[in-house]
């Protein structure tokens, strides 16, 4: 399967323009064929073809005074702008005719200058490099000063370069992992686990391992909105209210590094004798299969907890498991939403009715037992999935379930294990 590692870069004055430069030429040539599909849907004529297009819109437009500035860049980065606006027509029309899983979308739009996020990609054709001195070496920009927090497994097929609102550079690089390797890396196990996802903690285990919601968002809310009042106060266009939009980024950019940095480290020390393991990839490693709940991230951020239901970070790292179990052989099952979990003694298997939020401890009133709330549920999630008879190494589920790919990658000097 693909992996994403993403790195930080630090380009010089001279290489931020320059990439400056790469990133409007790459925003043009998108729009243009945009604006090229658009006045052929408006004059009912087929749409023109990716050859058509990259002939008209690369390479007979260097040859103009207006587009003649398109051949001071890469044109690998031009290639691929056209290349994702073709993928964006695709998305397009396979959500039109269901054929796309998830919300329907939108046709594609014009991009801004003005976007808080900017980016290009270079593939082997554009014969980027890693040099001896650690650097990544891109046509047309230079040697990029890289912070690397770990080596790549294998050597990458391509590289992204991303300026993110907070004004920073990352590169992101496209590996094929190798499965041979990873069989060897994580053994079969017999063990199981049941997850109960929440509020008050991020997650308890079956086994009754309980992990705080440290809740980055509410921490930081005095900050945000002090950043957000200066911005407030700024004449709109000055100088000093696209400072205060940058501090304003920051600002973001740090609670969602933390909670980035909080997801797979959640578990801390306990288990690695002293170092950290991300929790995602600790529960993958020591369970063959691993229940979930399928829960409605959507439905719930349209409730009075929405603020705290985004803060928590459920779905990201759903989506760590998920991809992980299919790199690793691992099982993940998802049980319904609406199985009563919290209702259901897990001793004696008896429902005993819905309870408000702020009943933390039942008892069950037909087996008499004392139940903790997520407890109670992460065992019953674990028995719903089928998992609960799997520790005499019988097989945990016939198959295991397909995961998207995720980027995994670090964003500043901490190693971050995520692609672990």
């Amino acid at each position: 399967m693909q992996l994403r590692y993403a790195f930080r870069l630090y380009p010089q004055p001279g290489q931020r323009a320059a990439l400056a430069k790469a990133f409007g030429c790459a925003r043009v040539v998108f729009n243009d064929a945009v604006r090229a599909r658009e006045d052929a849907r408006k004059a009912g004529q087929p749409f023109p073809k990716a050859a058509e297009l990259s002939r008209k819109l690369i390479t007979e437009a260097k040859r103009t005074a207006g587009r003649s500035w398109l051949g001071e860049v890469s044109a690998v980065v031009l290639q691929q702008s056209l290349r994702d606006a073709e993928s964006a027509y695709r998305n397009f029309f396979a959500s039109l005719n269901g054929t796309r899983k998830g919300p329907r979308i939108g046709p594609p739009r014009f991009k801004s200058r003005r976007d808080v996020r900017q980016s290009i990609r270079f593939t082997a054709n554009a014969r980027w490099k890693i040099t001896d001195g650690g650097r990544l070496n891109l046509p047309k920009i230079g040697a990029v000063k890289v912070k690397w927090s770990r080596t790549l497994p294998t050597t990458p097929t391509s590289v992204t370069v991303i300026k993110d609102a907070a004004g920073r550079y990352f590169a992101s690089f496209v590996i094929d992992t190798d499965p041979a390797a990873d069989t060897a890396r994580m053994p079969d196990t017999d063990r199981t686990i049941g997850i109960d996802l929440g509020l008050t903690h991020f997650a308890v285990l079956s086994d009754g391992t309980k992990i705080d919601s440290p809740r980055f968002l509410r921490r930081a809310e005095k900050k945000l909105k002090k950043t957000q009042r200066e911005l407030s106060r700024k004449q709109k266009g000055s100088k000093n209210r696209a400072k205060a939009c940058l501090k304003v980024a920051r600002a973001h950019a740090e609670v969602t590094d933390a909670r980035r940095e909080f997801l797979p480290q959640a578990l801390g020390f306990a288990r690695a004798g002293g170092t950290p393991i991300q929790l995602s990839t600790q529960l993958i490693a020591e369970n063959q299969g691993i229940a979930v709940e399928d829960l409605s991230v959507a439905g719930l951020a349209r409730t009075r907890l929405a603020k705290s239901v985004h803060d928590s970070g459920w779905s990201s790292f759903v989506h760590m498991l998920e991809y992980k179990a299919q790199r690793y052989g691992r099982t993940l099952v998802k049980i319904g939403r609406f199985e009563p979990t919290s209702q259901t003694c897990s001793t004696c298997g008896v429902k005993d009715g819905p309870k408000p939020l702020d009943v933390r401890e039942w008892t069950c009133t037909a087996c008499g037992t004392l139940h903790d709330r997520d407890h109670n549920a992460a065992i019953n999630v674990k028995t719903a999935a089928g998992l609960a008879a799997s520790a005499c190494g019988a097989p945990v589920r016939p198959e295991p379930v397909l995961a998207r790919r995720e980027e995994t990658g670090s964003h500043g000097s901490p190693p971050d294990a995520r692609a672990a």
